[in-house]
């Protein structure tokens, strides 16, 4: 199947898909790191299994996530774009609100085949980024209102950044918005590779997901550059290294 895949927007008609079993079996001291990184205490005893993820979900307070609920909440039929692994949780809460869903993983695909083609004169490597754009984000002429862009852009190789934004941008519609989490350092347990599960609330579960490296980390300034010719932005602080954006089309 495609890797952008389209569910219908009423929770009894979602395709089925085959996942791909992560190979990562993390240790329950990893699980700890959430734990301490939202400061809540992780359950005992057995802990769940989904395929492509380990460990609990943990939760997450968000500001971002509460005020784009609010409008996902009042809106019906939009399309949105949930990046990273597929995640039963989102797809039912999205279509259970009216709204028709696409996935793209974008770490996965970026860091699962070889997008390089060479190296320049500098030793450099030449990277295939429109294959890449044709493989990963293929919209088939369709434009998007909503895009769950999660912590995508922190893990995915430089030369892949600027041009997934720019993408999007171009496939979306006017007033659509980008929910992105940006990490400000890229060092200590917050940056481990995870997936968002969404809530009727205003949190967020974080799962450990597989094991993809930080890339970058980024300032105010750095993301105001990277959506440069976005009508606007909202930021959001948080305690845990983790700031988050909407960025409006």
């Amino acid at each position: 199947m495609h890797p952008l895949r389209r569910l219908a927007a009423h929770s009894d008609s979602l395709h089925q898909f085959e996942p791909v079993q992560s190979s990562w079996v993390a240790s329950r001291g990893e699980f700890k790191v959430l734990g301490r990184w939202f400061e809540k205490k992780t359950p005992s005893g057995p802990q769940p299994s989904e395929a492509g993820f380990t460990g609990p979900r943990v939760p997450r307070h968000s500001h971002g996530w509460g005020v784009l609920r609010k409008r996902l909440q009042s809106e019906a039929g939009l399309r949105i774009i949930d990046v990273g692994y597929t995640s039963p949780a989102n797809i039912n809460y999205l279509t259970s609100l009216g709204q028709s869903v696409f996935l793209a993983d974008l770490v996965g695909d970026a860091s699962n085949s070889d997008w390089t083609t060479g190296v320049d004169e500098d030793g450099k490597p030449i990277w295939n980024v429109q294959g890449f754009l044709d493989h990963a984000l293929s919209f088939s002429g369709r434009t998007f209102d909503v895009v769950l862009l999660w912590t995508a852009l922190d893990y995915l190789p430089e030369p892949l950044v600027a041009p997934v934004v720019a993408h999007l941008h171009a496939s979306m519609n006017p007033g659509g918005q980008v929910f992105a989490l940006c990490h400000t350092r890229t060092k200590g347990e917050e940056t481990v590779y995870c997936r968002f599960h969404l809530t009727p609330t205003d949190d967020i579960e974080v799962q450990l997901a597989q094991p993809f490296p930080i890339q970058r980390a980024f300032t105010n300034r750095s993301i105001e550059k990277l959506f440069a010719g976005w009508s606007g932005h909202k930021q959001f602080l948080a305690k845990d290294s983790v700031s988050e954006v909407i960025m409006t089309r």
